[in-house]
C-alpha cells in the first residue's frame, strides 16, 4: 500500500498552540504560515503520524511525495495519516524552525521571532548516503540539496 497525497491537509490545533494556515508556497505545492507572532524557543506544531515500522516504511516511501518523519532505527511517523498539519512544512537550508527529539515526540520548535505571515520551515537534513534531492528554498544561505553534504 502506497500513501497518496494528503489531498485536505489541516492543522490540528491539538498539537499546535498557535493559529497556523495551510496555503500555496513558493517553495513546494503547499506551506505552513503564521497567522501570529509567534517568540522564539517556543513549541510551534508537534509531527504526529501513524507509527510504522522499517517494512512499511520502506513500502510507503516509494512514492514522489510522502510524509515520512524517521524516529529512530525502526519507527517512523506518517503524517499522511494522522498528522498535524506539521507534515506540510517546507524544508529551508535558513529554516525559522527546528526539531527536538522528546520522549517519543517530534516537535517543531521557533529558532528566533516568527512574524505573522511568515512561513514556517525546517531543515530537512536528508542522509548524504542516500540520493540527492534538490532544494527549492530560495535561501541565500541553500546548499542546493536537502542533503546534508557529506562530514556534517
Amino acid at each position: 500500500m502506497t500513501t497518496a497525497l494528503v489531498r485536505a491537509p489541516s492543522i490540528d490545533a491539538r498539537y499546535c498552540p498557535y493559529r497556523l494556515e495551510i496555503r500555496e508556497s513558493r517553495i513546494h505545492r503547499r506551506g505552513v504560515y503564521a497567522l501570529e507572532p509567534i517568540p522564539p524557543r517556543r513549541k510551534v506544531i508537534e509531527y504526529t503520524g501513524e507509527k510504522i515500522g522499517r517494512r512499511e516504511t520502506k513500502e510507503r516511501g516509494q512514492g514522489e511525495i510522502t510524509y515520512l518523519f524517521t524516529l529512530d532505527d525502526y519507527w517512523t511517523l506518517d503524517g499522511a495519516i494522522g498528522g498535524s498539519g506539521a507534515e506540510i512544512i517546507n524544508h529551508s537550508c535558513d529554516p525559522n524552525l527546528c526539531t527536538w527529539h522528546l520522549k517519543g515526540h517530534i516537535l517543531y520548535m521557533s529558532k528566533r521571532a516568527i512574524r505573522p505571515g511568515e512561513e514556517l520551515t525546517v531543515d530537512y537534513r536528508f542522509s548524504a548516503k542516500i540520493e540527492r534531492v534538490p532544494c527549492t528554498c530560495g535561501s541565500g544561505k541553500c546548499r542546493g540539496t536537502i542533503n546534508l553534504k557529506k562530514g556534517v
